[in-house]
Parts: C-alpha cells; structure tokens; sequence
C-alpha cells in the first residue's frame, strides 16, 4: 500500500472546502461592480426559485454598475424585488427593459469591516480543513491493518497536507484583502 488513499481522500475533501471558501469570498463587495456578488440572489421564476444568472445577463458598465438584462421581460419587476429584499442593500434602477445596479465607492471604515469578515471567513475555512485533518487521522488510528511506522508517516503526510491548506487559503483571503482596500 504505496498510495497514501487517506491523504488522497483528505486532499479532495480539502479542495472541496477551499473551493467552498472562494466562492463565499466572491461575494464580498469590493467597491467595484462584480457579477458574482449577485450569485446567491434567487428570483421568484413563474412560482420556482431560479438563480438570478440563469434568468438573465449579467454585465459590468463603466465598472462601477452591474447591468441586468432579463431573457424574459415579463420577468424584469420579480429580478427587482429579488435584488431589492436580497441583503446586499444596494439600489436598483428600473428602465422597463434592463436594471442597473450602482455598486458605490466603499468608505475606510466599510473596507476595514469587509476586511474582519474576510478574516473570519479564513478563520472559518481553517477550521474546516483542521476537521478534515482529524477526521483522516481518526481513520488511520482506527485502521489496525497498517503497520504503525506507516502510520506514523501517513499522520505526517496528513499534517503536511492540512499546513499546505491553510497557507493557501491565508493567501486566498489576504489577496482578497488587498483588493478590498485597493481604491
């Protein structure tokens, strides 16, 4: 048993967790017009919940304005009311056809709170990949098939992977950090 699969298996779980981390990272407002701070917005379709991306286009004018384009212009108000009651708390113009969305310059002190929710998003991430850690780690205590120098090495192999991790994602979090406080 050459293959560490204990390893391999903690490795996909611990992909899976950072991928999970950079998405709700996306969605951090950054002071400049981004789509996929619209992700998470569901919109009441013809009495199904539809996500906001597959009802409409989404495009950035001017940087600074997200540009709603509904396939269905029947459906431009119930975009609207998802947007309005959605918590991002940002205004919303209606010209019949298309909204325009202004995402507006963010102040030092919005910075520096988006800046500590970023931090406990790390935080958060970290403690995903920690549980991972020790799940694996249970696993290869509990396995009484390998033999306990192997084991040793697997536990190692383990730890190395879980530090790997979590530099990773303090570099994922600090650059979004870095563009936070970017003007």
């Amino acid at each position: 048993m050459d293959d560490n699969l204990f390893e391999e298996m903690a490795n996909d779980r611990m992909d899976a967790a950072i991928k999970a981390f950079e998405a709700n990272l996306a969605k951090v407002r950054t002071g400049r017009a981004n789509p996929t701070i619209l992700d998470g917005i569901t919109v009441d379709y013809y009495g199904s919940p539809t996500p906001l991306n597959q009802i409409a286009s989404i495009s950035i004018q001017e940087g600074k304005t997200l540009v709603i384009k509904p396939f269905d212009r029947n459906s431009v108000k119930d975009v609207e009311r998802a947007i309005n009651i959605s918590d991002l708390g940002l205004p919303v113009q209606n010209n019949g056809d298309v909204l325009r969305v202004t995402v507006p310059a963010l102040t030092e002190e919005t910075r520096k709170g988006f800046c500590k929710d970023v931090d406990k998003m790390i935080e958060e991430a970290k403690v995903q990949i920690r549980n991972i850690r020790r799940e694996a780690n249970e696993e290869i205590k509990k396995d009484k098939t390998i033999p306990e120098d192997i084991s040793k090495s697997y536990l190692e192999d383990i730890q190395k992977l879980t530090d790997k991790m979590s530099d990773k994602i303090e570099e994922i979090g600090k650059a979004k950090q870095k563009e936070i406080m970017t003007l």
